[in-house]
């Protein structure tokens, strides 16, 4: 059954890479979508350009509870809230904003808007912080988040499971790991190191033997499908990951290997952060028991998946005949 046919749905921070996925394929099937955004602009929300007739946009930051107002006269009936400060190291200099996005913005955007039948509150695994001790991160640790970026996620949680214990709310909280796919800011490490190996350039990395749970994006983006009607979900923190992680230097090696580059490896040159989290690897039972999810598509062929789209890019932004090239310098030329 298609469960979001003429569904009213919200998705805050919409054209971010994850929730853009989301955007897309609950618009694929038949849902009424509504997308919150700093600034209402295809150019600031370039992931949906194509799209852009078929959403209806709201013009609001989370952190200004008065722009929200806006979102009673639109009564949506499922609430996806991805909208935050989203880089874990430049939190440490934007302390401020991260902590009035992600903690503050969460709290407005549950106090401006009560009457939905699904919240969804995209928490981070980040949360756990280093509470691993080499071995899987489960729900039912005590998180100890060491960034304010994730002390600001984890904020946003608590007051989301407040809503849910003192005021019963309908709230799901999903912790997903670490995302990659296509649309994914060079910013993060499995775009920056594809980008590096599709043209040839040397990859530095630390020792690379921290670990991290890798999740392509379409297996986050159907477990955040299945919480927003299993209502056994209602309540719960959701670990959404696959549950197998790899150490940074064999990734590094892998992607080399699927993009057939030519680019020197040159793992150690760089040092570690010095909150270096060493394991991230996702205990994904739950997700397994209450949504009945488990990822379907393979890290190897995520990856190749990815790589793909990558290399097509590249192509569209450095080939000379490129339609998207041409328009960029028509547009210097005004």
């Amino acid at each position: 059954m298609n469960l979001f046919k003429n569904k009213k749905v919200l998705v805050t921070g919409g054209s971010g890479f994850i929730a853009s996925h989301l955007c897309r394929n609950l618009l694929s099937e038949g849902a009424e979508l509504c997308v919150l955004t700093k600034y209402k602009s295809p150019f600031d929300n370039i992931r949906l350009i194509d799209l852009w007739k078929n959403i209806h946009w709201i013009e609001a930051d989370i952190r200004n509870s008065d722009s929200l107002k806006h979102i009673v006269e639109l009564q949506p009936e499922i609430i996806y809230h991805f909208a935050a400060y989203n880089h874990v190291g430049d939190s440490f200099t934007h302390i401020c904003e991260s902590f009035d996005s992600n903690a503050k913005g969460t709290m407005n955007l549950l106090e401006a808007y009560e009457n939905y039948e699904r919240f969804i509150y995209i928490s981070s695994s980040e949360v756990y912080g280093l509470q691993s001790q080499g071995k899987e991160f489960v729900e039912s640790l005590t998180p100890f988040p060491i960034s304010p970026y994730a002390i600001g996620k984890y904020s946003g949680e608590l007051y989301a499971r407040m809503k849910w214990h003192v005021h019963h709310k309908p709230i799901v909280v999903v912790r997903p790991f670490n995302a990659f796919g296509p649309f994914q800011s060079s910013r993060a490490i499995i775009p920056e190191l594809i980008l590096k190996c599709l043209k040839g350039e040397d990859v530095l990395t630390t020792q690379g033997i921290q670990t991290r749970d890798f999740n392509y994006i379409l297996n986050l983006i159907d477990a955040f499908k299945k919480a927003a009607f299993n209502e056994k979900a209602v309540g719960e923190i959701i670990n959404i990951g696959s549950g197998e992680d790899i150490s940074i230097s064999d990734l590094t090696k892998l992607i080399h290997k699927l993009s057939e580059s030519s680019s020197k490896l040159k793992i150690g040159a760089l040092p570690h952060r010095p909150t270096e989290i060493w394991m991230m690897k996702a205990d994904n039972h739950k997700a397994a028991d209450i949504l009945s999810w488990k990822p379907s598509i393979s890290l190897e062929n995520g990856l190749l998946k990815t790589i793909q789209w990558f290399r097509e890019s590249l192509d569209l932004f450095e080939n000379e005949s490129s339609p998207l090239l041409s328009l960029c310098q028509k547009a210097s030329l005004l």
